[in-house]
């Protein structure tokens, strides 16, 4: 017995000593400040979601792109008709009966004749053909999950042909065949048909085909093909979504943007969360902000997914029963145009947050709470933080939504850190600004969005957070900024003012690049942080800064550890401690054409391992990352860390020192 307890004594004392070891009291000199500054900023723009990071490879799977989406766009954008063998028939989209009310149209096939004119080796049927986002990509061996709803119209059952080809140069060749499957379609009603293909070779466009070898009359709708393999198998593409987790981030804010309060239409296309949580046929699919179609497969059960995914907090945005300024053109007008929900009418508005919470946080015995744990999540997601609006003109209408909303928010769930907005324009002086902070100070607000694009002299030479009071309740989130332009310098511009924002910590709570993704040849908006095509990601060089800043995250700063001879505004430093994991970060950013000596005195902190990593970003000036070229890449080397010690800062460099602590 004696020796069991003496067991069970040193076990506790081992265990307590090994969880002691993973945090440590923070040395003298330091600040406390947010250990959640660097996050991502998700706004479907530039075909971010469909084509990007939600891994669908077809497109106008639901057959719902229309002319007020773009103009020449109807039910049979991205879809052509094929009909090999010399095949007869006809294709028309309808809306009778269909799968569900949020989904109304689907295509319909008239198939007259399935010909046999030559010998196509049974090549044959009459159908419809999709070439995806600038073609299909596979790779030999993967799987393809094939999925659609068919039903029988009129006729004998219809066996059904589904192929994945390779379109092969020169008139009436055959298009090589990578993967088939067939189907029998023989009920009357929606039935849904899936199939795992897999790929027998690599393909950079592929097409996928749909194939009646059957005469009659049959439906199509819901047509989707996914790669078997996503990211931690929930359909985000993984080169992608792993892209976004090498950032580190502590939170991710979505959907939008300009794309959470309606774009330019009207409140009929405002972003409404609880269409785009149920069974992916249900719903339903939305005119984009930027021109052109969400299908909401990257809908909010997905976003919070990947947020747990990733280990990221979720930053959900709602609108607040006032339109974009910017709609019908409303940026160019002198009195720029917003819109408003009647006050009799706010209850709707209310609601989609309290109901976003229950689904959220809730258990499985409430409405909401249930039907998130039908969708495969049975257990909260933990919402923390609730944004409401998004760069509103801060007018006396929107003043008087936000306030309703908010208390009524609040009182329900006093537990949810609400993040309200500045406006447009981030900048003292600006009205908009100005009565964004004298609301947050009225009310009492946790955390204030700001939102600013600017040229990299701006973030080479502005730190307003230095003068921020430091008495506000208030914190800042800084949610959309970027430099506008991709270039080295703008890149370095960035990084000198996150280490200004690092300083300030204790002021922003939170920050945010914008926009987070492009895809090649759609882009709607310059700069981005992360390009892509089919085949790869393309890394520009703000994303290797956000990247360092992302790794080197902590909850103390030091700012009077490092010297910088010389130093200019072009020149900053921070030392960043993360008692948690018991890591010592130095950043150092030199965005001048000289060389800077560093003076570095780290005998505070005692305990340094005696093998560390010097991480180093550096070019010219106007070096930029495009899809020809990546000349801006970090550099890592090992590093002796010592108590004091220089380093030479090369021009137009950026320096990290990551030093592990006993």
């Amino acid at each position: 017995m004696k020796r069991v307890f003496f067991f069970a004594v040193a076990f506790l004392a081992a265990t307590t000593g090994m969880w002691a070891q993973k945090s440590m009291k923070a040395p003298a000199g330091g600040k406390a400040i947010s250990d959640e500054l660097i996050g991502i900023f998700f706004e479907d723009i530039s075909s971010a979601a469909d084509g990007g990071l939600y891994a669908e490879l077809l497109q106008n799977g639901s057959f719902e792109f229309n002319p007020t989406e773009r103009d020449g766009w109807g039910a049979g954008t991205a879809w052509r008709m094929v009909r090999p063998g010399h095949s007869l028939g006809h294709l028309a989209p309808c809306s009778e009966r269909p799968i569900h009310a949020n989904n109304p149209t689907f295509m319909r096939l008239f198939i007259e004749r399935v010909g046999h004119y030559y010998d196509y080796k049974g090549w044959t049927g009459y159908g419809l053909q999709n070439d995806g986002f600038d073609g299909i990509p596979l790779k030999a061996g993967a799987s393809y999950h094939f999925s659609a709803f068919m039903r029988n119209i009129k006729g004998d059952a219809k066996q059904v042909r589904v192929v994945l080809v390779e379109p092969q140069q020169g008139f009436g060749k055959d298009p090589k065949l990578i993967a088939e499957t067939t189907f029998d379609v023989s009920t009357g009603d929606w039935k849904k048909y899936e199939a795992d293909l897999v790929a027998g070779s690599d393909v950079s466009k592929a097409q996928l085909q749909i194939l009646s070898l059957t005469t009659g009359t049959m439906d199509v709708d819901m047509v989707s093909l996914m790669p078997a393999d996503t990211y931690k198998g929930h359909g985000m593409r993984k080169d992608l979504a792993q892209a976004l987790a090498d950032l580190h981030p502590k939170f991710m804010r979505f959907p939008g943007g300009c794309v959470v309060h309606g774009g330019g239409d009207g409140f009929w296309n405002t972003y409404r969360w609880k269409t785009t949580v149920g069974p992916k046929e249900q719903r339903r699919g939305l005119k984009n902000t930027w021109g052109y179609h969400q299908s909401m497969g990257l809908g909010y059960f997905e976003y919070f997914q990947f947020c747990e995914d990733l280990g990221m907090e979720p930053v959900p945005i709602l609108p607040c029963g006032v339109s974009c300024q910017g709609t019908n053109g409303g940026w160019f007008m002198k009195d720029q145009a917003q819109d408003w929900v009647p006050m009799d009418e706010m209850e709707e508005w209310v609601n989609e947050a309290l109901d976003l919470i229950e689904w959220a946080n809730g258990d499985v015995t409430t409405k909401w709470g249930r039907i998130r744990a039908e969708a495969g999540h049975p257990k909260p997601f933990n919402l923390k933080y609730l944004g409401l609006g998004n760069e509103e003109r801060i007018s006396p209408e929107f003043i008087e939504r936000f306030k309703y909303i908010y208390n009524r928010v609040r009182a329900a769930h006093p537990e949810i850190v609400i993040v309200g907005t500045a406006g447009p324009g981030s900048h003292p002086g600006n009205p908009d600004f100005d009565r964004g902070w004298k609301l947050a100070e009225e009310i009492d607000l946790p955390i204030l969005d700001e939102h600013y694009y600017e040229p990299h002299d701006f973030f080479l030479t502005k730190r307003q957070y230095d003068d921020y009071p430091r008495d506000r309740k208030t914190k800042v989130y800084l949610g959309e900024y970027a430099a506008k332009d991709k270039k080295l310098i703008d890149a370095l511009a960035e990084g000198l003012y996150l280490l200004h924002v690092e300083r300030n910590g204790d002021v922003v709570c939170m920050t945010s690049y914008a926009p987070l993704f492009a895809r090649r040849d759609n882009t709607n908006w310059n700069p981005d942080l992360i390009y892509f095509d089919n085949e790869r990601p393309y890394l520009t060089c703000s994303y290797y800064v956000q990247k360092m800043f992302g790794e080197s995250s902590g909850n103390y700063y030091y700012g009077d550890c490092v010297t910088i001879a010389d130093a200019s505004n072009l020149q900053g430093q921070s030392v960043i401690l993360n008692t948690k994991t018991r890591k010592l970060f130095v950043k150092m950013c030199n965005a001048s054409g000289e060389t800077k000596k560093a003076s570095i005195n780290l005998s505070r902190f005692k305990g340094m391992k005696s093998v560390a990593t010097m991480t180093v970003l550096k070019g010219q000036p106007n070096d930029e990352n495009n899809y020809d070229a990546q000349p801006i890449q970090p550099v890592m080397s090992r590093y002796t860390p010592k108590s004091k010690t220089q380093l030479d800062l090369e021009p137009y460099s950026f320096v990290m020192l990551e030093i592990d602590l006993k």
